[in-house]
């Protein structure tokens, strides 16, 4: 498998550079989704539904009608962030820009998906591998909801055994992988809270109720919720994004709203920090104010299986023997795939892609970037766990 996926780098490059030209917005991805499908289509054996959940959604299925069962996913959504690099293959949509690495985990899916393709036609592997092209990994909809759980009500996770996938990991260098068992990222919880007061003039505070003042102590209650609240040895984070109050300086506004995150690892901390929320902004009751709260769970915490991460480790272990694996959480960003793994035993690896120049290029950012030597390598490891799994009897 190494080889073969080496041998395809120059084909895994055009696809990557032909679909970092095309972002697309969360539920947007039509073009992104009509090139994928023409890739997979060309694949002998390959069966290939659209439209699975989400109107954009692409599913590939290659099957020798019997044995277990594995699903790969790749998300699909780009990110409305202006693009920084001097590339020729640069974003063409303004102000969309592949900046989290998707279009690496497309043409990498798209890789193991044709290498696979090939074994199943020399009659090597027996069992089913699904390839999942999921939308909206980004930005929930105004359900509430992103990519993953609209494919699972659509049943793509249906008599799958195991589901795996990869991230791109600018953090870290070509040769390095993140293998973490357990939870690995965050809970992702949004909340909107109103402060209310009466308002009033300006120069007679005293003859109202003031929310800009009441927010005061309730913020500095907010920030020490997780340094005073929840365990030191507990993954936490509150953080506000979005204060707006008021039209005019000389009067004192009526309301005032906040938004933010909530992040955590352990579902009892996610509760946890959710009361002590509430508490924070009923401080305002004490100054005669009143308050709104929502809080939005979006995603779940992704737990990795650590079966599913030996197979990894043994994987890497076996065609990448320089590579070091790293056994550390993934941080507290949030990944709907964690929506897959609750209900298919699976894990997600994190890949070392550092252009390795110098330069930081975080994820997220305008001037994001990978080293596309990481290409096979995603292709080789994913490859190689799928056929492994397959080769295996499982109970």
């Amino acid at each position: 498998m190494l080889k073969k996926a080496q041998n395809m780098a120059n084909q895994l490059s055009k696809w990557r550079r032909k679909l970092h030209t095309i972002p697309e917005l969360s539920f947007q991805e039509v073009e992104t989704s009509k090139f994928v499908a023409s890739v997979l289509e060309k694949i002998p054996g390959m069966q290939v539904e659209a439209e699975i959940g989400c109107p954009t959604a692409v599913v590939g299925t290659l099957s020798s009608g019997s044995g277990p069962t594995i699903a790969v996913r790749a998300d699909m959504d780009a990110l409305p962030i202006h693009e920084e690099t001097n590339h020729y293959f640069k974003s063409l949509n303004e102000g969309v820009m592949h900046a989290c690495g998707h279009d690496a985990h497309m043409a990498i899916g798209l890789g193991v998906a044709s290498l696979l393709g090939e074994s199943f036609q020399n009659g090597g592997l027996k069992g089913t591998v699904k390839f999942l092209f999921q939308p909206a990994e980004e930005k929930a909809d105004v359900h509430g909801s992103t990519g993953a759980p609209y494919m699972i009500k659509a049943g793509v996770l249906e008599g799958v055994d195991r589901v795996i996938a990869l991230h791109m990991s600018p953090d870290n260098q070509l040769g390095e992988v993140k293998v973490h068992d357990g939870y690995s990222m965050a809970n992702v919880d949004l909340f909107d809270a109103t402060v209310f007061g009466t308002g009033g003039h300006g120069a007679y505070p005293h003859l109202g109720t003031d929310p800009v003042w009441m927010l005061g102590p309730v913020l500095q209650a907010m920030h020490g919720i997780v340094s005073r609240r929840i365990s030191p040895l507990d993954s936490a984070v509150i953080s506000v994004g979005s204060i707006q109050s008021g039209v005019a300086g000389n009067v004192i506004p009526s309301e005032v709203q906040i938004k933010g995150t909530i992040r955590s690892y352990d579902p009892n901390v996610r509760e946890l920090l959710h009361a002590e929320l509430e508490k924070s902004l009923s401080l305002v009751r004490v100054f005669d104010g009143d308050y709104e709260l929502t809080i939005t769970p979006e995603d779940p915490s992704l737990k990795n299986n650590p079966a599913v991460n030996q197979l990894f480790r043994e994987v890497i272990r076996d065609i990448h023997p320089e590579f070091k694996v790293l056994d550390t959480p993934f941080g507290l960003g949030g990944e709907d795939f964690a929506h897959m793994t609750q209900v298919v035993p699976g894990a997600m690896f994190f890949l070392g892609c550092a252009v390795g120049d110098g330069k930081t290029r975080e994820l997220h950012t305008p001037n994001f970037d990978i080293n596309e030597k990481v290409l096979p390598v995603g292709v080789s490891i994913l490859g190689e766990t799928v056929k492994r799994f397959l080769a295996v009897k499982k109970v």
